[in-house]
């Protein structure tokens, strides 16, 4: 088996829902990142034998193959595939695992991993066209909103509305704090938009942390989903826009590129769960990946669990035992946003680059997913080893 390192990973600043980044359509900005991993690593397009990309709702602009339109868009000879795949939330992640599987299996050495989503242009539940589940589904199995799920989440963990927004609050402030650090400087990259006043204006940063965000904010927010309820807009994550990527080989192919691999695939995961409370399969994927890489979770140093809604890293975190200190550091979904088919990369990319920022070794990422589904994805950073 070939041994699958990452060499570059880059993302857009992400947009709130009808901000700034809503101006540009999602092949074109996710044709952004592609040019950029290109050009921060050196290599000739040509180099990349498949362009995989994770995309939610595949209707309209985001329809038709993004992943090729976007490669073709960026100057990729037209020798360079694309294919777009839906494994919702966890889409660009699991865009990386088969992009490390053809890897590892000898089958390519250069592929890139991303994915995009602009929840503006593309309304999320658009490509159901009006349809719901199919009656023989809906006997098997209870299918409901995720918000719904959420609640039950909520419910059965034990977690009260004012732990669901104080982690929140914490989301907000670990985000703020970072871009103020200037932490995603480096895996961001500048998008150009005109405003509404005609003018151009260069996008650098997130739009969706907020400062001023507090409890007493949280609590006057009426709950979103059923009567009572505990979850809302303000501790759930933030509909927005983005693309991100990253670029895999095969360690020897690297090496002869003379190119530094900064961090090894070292393992992957993907479960099925519940589909009815639908966001727990982070537990089991968490526990599947690192059986499947030989560690212990006392050896992961950073994990990135999507802030989907705000039980979900709680509940995740009562089952591990994974202190908060280690969790989402710089902020999550619930603050920076959740594109969806990008979210999986862009965690990956931030990961990254805080394991090189804090010059730490292990990161595990985990998403839940629609449906009832979860990817985990162990990192190792490869300077340590050096």
């Amino acid at each position: 088996m070939n041994e699958v390192v990452i060499v570059e990973a880059v993302r857009t600043p992400v947009g709130r829902r009808n901000g700034l980044l809503s101006q540009l359509r999602p092949d074109e900005m996710l044709s952004h990142v592609f040019k950029e991993l290109i050009s921060r690593s050196g290599i000739e397009a040509k180099e990349v034998e498949d362009v995989i990309a994770g995309c939610v709702t595949q209707v309209g602009e985001q329809a038709s193959d993004v992943a090729r339109m976007a490669a073709l868009i960026a100057g990729f000879p037209i020798e360079v595939p694309g294919v777009t795949i839906d494994r919702q939330c966890g889409s660009s992640q699991q865009a990386v695992h088969f992009a490390s599987q053809a890897i590892a299996s000898g089958d390519m050495d250069v592929v890139i991993a991303g994915g995009v989503e602009s929840m503006s242009r593309v309304p999320m539940f658009s490509n159901m066209k009006g349809t719901s589940y199919s009656e023989e589904l809906c006997e098997r199995y209870e299918m409901i909103n995720q918000g719904l799920s959420a609640e039950r989440i909520a419910e059965k963990w034990g977690l009260s509305k004012q732990e669901l927004d104080d982690y929140a609050v914490k989301s907000h402030e670990r985000a703020l704090q970072a871009i103020k650090e200037g932490r995603f400087e480096k895996e961001t990259i500048p998008l150009e938009v005109v405003d509404e006043n005609g003018e151009k204006i260069t996008v650098r940063l997130d739009e969706g942390p907020r400062p001023g965000t507090t409890l007493e904010v949280l609590a006057e927010l009426k709950p979103a989903f059923k009567e009572n309820g505990k979850i809302t807009a303000g501790n759930a994550s933030q509909m927005s826009d983005g693309a991100s990527a990253v670029l895999l080989m095969s360690r020897k192919k690297a090496e002869a590129l003379g190119l530094r691999p900064r961090f090894r695939i070292t393992a992957r995961s993907v479960v099925g769960s519940d589909p009815t409370l639908m966001l727990t399969g982070p537990v089991p994927a968490t526990y599947k990946v690192l059986q499947k890489a030989g560690l212990s979770i006392n050896d992961i140093d950073l994990f990135e669990v999507n802030e989907a809604f705000a039980p979900v890293p709680l509940f995740w975190m009562k089952e591990t035992g994974v202190d908060h200190s280690k969790l989402n550091v710089n902020g999550g979904a619930i603050a920076l946003g959740h594109p969806l088919g990008a979210t999986g990369t862009k965690l990956m990319t931030t990961l990254m680059h805080e394991l090189e920022r804090s010059g730490k070794r292990y990161g595990l990422q985990a998403v839940c997913e629609g449906l009832g589904m979860a990817n985990a994805t162990i990192i190792e950073r490869l300077e340590v080893e050096e």
